[in-house]
């Protein structure tokens, strides 16, 4: 327990910091390769849950471009080391307990175990340029042209079954009507920043009491009412990251100092939001299953020293599962 509350509170101060200084840290735009999904530098195994959402903070935080992840036991294995001064950010790995395949859904437990990842741009070593540039030509090669992915985006977007109406100057979601307004998209000053508009309501969306019930009733400046926004703001990320659109968004001050003070006071907060974001985007566009040799390279990141499974947190409140 102390463990993971030492994570929460560790994230959590990061990213107040950047919410003082009037920043929201995981906006960015999908610009191509450098920008692609969190993958292992070793493997190319893609990071998931919501981890995706921690590891774009953690990319800010050190103003990298590059999405690629190691533990330090890994880039000590590929000849490399962590760069003097630099911090690892910690992802979050499910470990499920106490279920065996005779017993009914839901018997079990979940536990969280905070794993240290090093970004790419903190790795010294000879060893990293090749592995950069195999990394790159990689992504390169699976990453679809911007026309495409917008286009499969907006196909997505418009299966899902709340109705989307242009009209007016906001953009938000209405539950009693159950439909989502936009402005009109010659308003907006790209393609990406109109679909990321859309992502995010969509995900208010999600919490109707028909899908995952989220509390939508909190009026502005409610505790409720940013928290609810802090599930739109991270879940747009999750799934920009999902669509490959990114999530670029305005910042709106007045979200940012709510946000802060929400945290504040609870800084495990953030972990039952995750817990509630990655629910929303999976009822949107569940996470694609792992290929058979990514699932068989056995590329999990190692741990830093000294964690072991004494230091995960146990938990059976079903706002932390599946983060």
């Amino acid at each position: 327990m102390a463990q993971s509350a030492d994570t929460a509170t560790t994230l959590v101060a990061s990213l107040i910091s950047l919410m003082e200084s009037g920043t929201s840290p995981w906006r960015r735009a999908w610009d191509g390769p450098l920008t692609g999904h969190h993958v292992n530098l070793r493997s190319g195994r893609p990071y998931r849950g919501s981890n995706p959402v921690l590891l774009t903070l953690g990319m800010h935080l050190r103003a990298s471009r590059l999405p690629y992840w190691c533990g330090w036991g890994e880039a000590r294995a590929l000849g490399l080391a962590p760069r003097r001064g630099s911090k690892a950010v910690h992802v979050l790995r499910p470990l499920l307990h106490g279920r065996s395949d005779d017993d009914p859904p839901g018997s079990g437990w979940v536990s969280y175990r905070p794993v240290a990842v090093f970004n790419a741009a903190d790795l010294v070593g000879e060893a990293l340029p090749a592995l950069l540039e195999a990394r790159r030509a990689s992504d390169g090669a699976l990453l679809r042209p911007e026309p495409e992915r917008l286009a499969a985006a907006e196909a997505l977007l418009q299966r899902w079954p709340v109705p989307m109406d242009h009209g007016g100057s906001q953009a938000c979601y209405c539950p009693q009507a159950d439909c989502i307004v936009l402005p009109e998209r010659r308003a907006f000053h790209s393609a990406a920043a109109f679909y990321a508009t859309w992502a995010h309501e969509v995900i208010h969306s999600t919490g109707h009491a028909t899908r995952l019930n989220r509390d939508l009733s909190g009026g502005f400046g409610s505790p409720s009412y940013a928290r609810e926004e802090l599930v739109a703001e991270l879940g747009s990320v999750l799934l920009g990251d999902r669509l490959e659109i990114g999530s670029d968004l305005a910042n709106h001050a007045a979200y940012l100092a709510s946000w802060v003070t929400l945290l504040q006071e609870s800084p495990r907060l953030l972990l039952q939001v995750l817990g509630d974001v990655r629910r929303a985007v999976d009822l949107i566009v569940p996470e694609v299953p792992l290929t058979a040799d990514l699932r068989a390279d056995g590329a999990s990141d190692q741990e830093a020293p000294g964690q072991n499974d004494s230091d995960s947190l146990s938990t059976r409140e079903p706002e932390q599962e599946g983060t």
